[in-house]
Parts: structure tokens; sequence; C-alpha cells
């Protein structure tokens, strides 16, 4: 009888412990699914060396062609 106790109660303790240790590798699972989804959310949203040399190539034309215009501005002003 004594053994049979001391089954049942070493029986729970143990399922107890891989219902613990099951719940942390699912949870495990899900982090691993989750990291998978943020890298590539970030490969989609990354910007490439050639489209950001596009870019700031537009941002300086623009900045050459306003400063242009200012020069042009202040030339008309000096002249009246």
């Amino acid at each position: 009888m004594e053994m049979m106790v001391w089954n049942v109660i070493l029986s729970g303790i143990v399922g107890v412990m891989a219902f613990l240790i099951k719940g942390k590798f699912d949870e495990l699972d899900r982090i691993t699914i989750l990291l998978n989804r943020t890298r590539e959310e970030i490969a989609r949203d990354h910007v490439t060396r050639a489209e950001m040399n596009t870019t700031v190539d537009k941002l300086g034309e623009r900045f050459d062609h306003a400063f242009k215009r200012l020069e042009d501005k202040l030339d008309e002003f000096r002249k009246a």
C-alpha cells in the first residue's frame, strides 16, 4: 500500500512537471514564430543602398534649386 501511495505522488509530480515543460516549449515556438515574422517585416521595409542614393540625390537637387532661386531673388533685390 505504501508503495502505491508513493507511486501516485511521484506520478503526479512528474505529470505536473511535464505539463509545465510542455507549456514552456509551446511558448518558445510562439516566440520563434513572432521573431520570424519580425525578420520578414524588417526585410520588407528595408531600404537598399541604391534607393537611399536616389533619394539623397533628389534631395540635393531640390536644395540646389531652392538656393538658386534664393540667389536669383537676392540678385534682383540688389539691382533694385
